[in-house]
């Protein structure tokens, strides 16, 4: 399949998904009352963000896959597809055991919740941490599929599951009411079901079976190395994109983040672009970085061109437009309260969108460790400072900050990408196969 279908396939599994998040986030805010969405959008971000306990191996499982394939390795690829989902597996257990452990923790003291809601919200992280496990398997499932460019099925399964994140909950309340626990159990059903449907498709490409480490230490070894790097990235990132609205919870209370996570929510959906296209170009990346260079910096320069184009044009109009966006979706009152920070927000999106590009290049190369090192630094300067701004400044302090380290990472990550292609020598290359 080509990477512009491949793109499309991406977007349409990733954006689907939003059109019913349109119809149902308005109902969900009208009928559970602010703090309860608000404590909804942070149970959303935490089964996505401990589902990253795959320990890299997601992504680690598609760069090598995709590499062996293009060496023509074909027999070395079902030992690391059953080393990989064994480590997998691992990884998403010890994931949910420390949700579970800290859920009494957040449920009661870190996010500011009322006294009534304490114990719904307890309960609900619980049946979270349960969901954990499931989502960080389908997760390395996933990793397989996209490195044999299964995009079609993949996005077909990442639609299901989409819808069912913002229709099983508007279901639940309609049925059951206003309860986070059965919303947070319906989230989690749903990506069971998920789970049990990536393991039919990738038994389509090879048998699963039980493979001893130790007689695959060189693959382990791999494996762990990248995906290691990969880990720290995988908490760091996230936590550094969707942290700064615990840190608003915990100093402004739970009743005024859903003013900042709404609008939030909203832009993040716009990445759904340039997350399409690196995930469709990651394993190309990763064939050609193996094989031919120059193929593989030509492909980024186009990326990063039509991502900047695009995201300028999106970003631009979300910025000029959030008050009469949210007006007409949420009412004037909510809009008074999100609009500056959504106008704000959007420059960061641009940013961030821009940057998928080379981070997609420096991990495709291998080079896990480099991203993660930049993330690690990033995250010592970003919470301190955020800390201090939301302290003194609320919601506008907090939006500039998080602005401000998108457009940091931005630079970083292009700076990493220029070591990996050593840019002088492959655009000459390039110029030379031109003319």
């Amino acid at each position: 399949m080509s990477i512009r279908r491949n793109t499309v396939w991406n977007l349409v599994g990733t954006g689907a998904p939003f059109l019913l998040g349109a119809l149902t986030i308005p109902y969900l805010l009208k009928k559970s009352g602010v703090e309860i969405f608000g404590v909804l959008t942070l149970v959303w971000v935490l089964i996505g963000y401990f589902s990253l306990f795959d320990f890299g191996l997601g992504r680690a499982l598609t760069q090598d896959i995709a590499k062996k394939l293009a060496e023509g390795n074909e027999d070395d690829v079902p030992n690391v597809i059953n080393l990989g989902m064994l480590l997998v597996i691992g990884a998403g257990v010890l994931g949910g055991i420390i949700l579970a452990s800290v859920s009494s923790i957040w449920g009661v003291r870190w996010l500011g919740i009322s006294v009534p809601l304490q114990s719904d919200v307890y309960t609900s992280l619980i049946i979270a941490a349960f969901g954990i496990p499931f989502t960080t398997a389908t997760s390395g499932l996933r990793g397989i599929l996209e490195a044999y460019q299964e995009f079609g099925k993949v996005n077909i399964l990442r639609i299901i599951l989409g819808l069912a994140n913002f229709g099983m909950p508007a279901i639940t309340v309609m049925l059951l009411g206003p309860e986070l626990k059965w919303m947070v159990s319906s989230l989690v059903l749903s990506r069971i079901l998920i789970f049990v449907a990536h393991v039919f498709y990738v038994r389509q490409k090879t048998e699963f079976y039980l493979v001893s480490p130790k007689e695959h230490s060189k693959d382990v070894k791999e494996l762990a190395s990248f995906g290691s790097w990969m880990t720290l990235s995988n908490i760091i990132s996230p936590l550094m994109v969707t942290g700064d609205r615990f840190v608003v919870s915990s100093i402004v209370g739970a009743s005024l983040v859903a003013y900042y996570t709404v609008p939030f929510e909203i832009l993040i959906r716009f990445l759904v672009l340039p997350a399409a296209l690196t995930a469709a170009i990651f394993p190309k990346l990763a064939a050609l970085l193996a094989v031919n260079k120059s193929e593989a910096y030509l492909l980024f320069k186009k990326s990063v061109g039509f991502v900047a184009i695009v995201m300028l044009l999106v970003c631009s109009i979300s910025a000029f437009g959030s008050h009469l966006g949210i007006t007409l979706w949420l009412g004037r009152d909510f809009a008074d309260h999100s609009w500056y920070l959504a106008s704000i927000m959007s420059i960061g999106i641009l940013f961030n969108s821009i940057a998928q590009i080379p981070h997609s290049v420096v991990q495709a190369a291998g080079n896990a460790k480099g991203t993660a090192i930049v993330h690690l630094i990033e995250f010592c300067v970003y919470f301190p400072v955020l800390f201090i701004s939301v302290k003194n400044f609320g919601l506008t302090g907090a939006v500039f900050v998080w602005v401000g380290r998108a457009f940091v990472d931005m630079v970083l990550m292009f700076a990493l990408t220029y070591e990996v292609f050593s840019v002088k020598h492959e655009a000459q290359k390039c110029v030379e196969k031109l003319l």
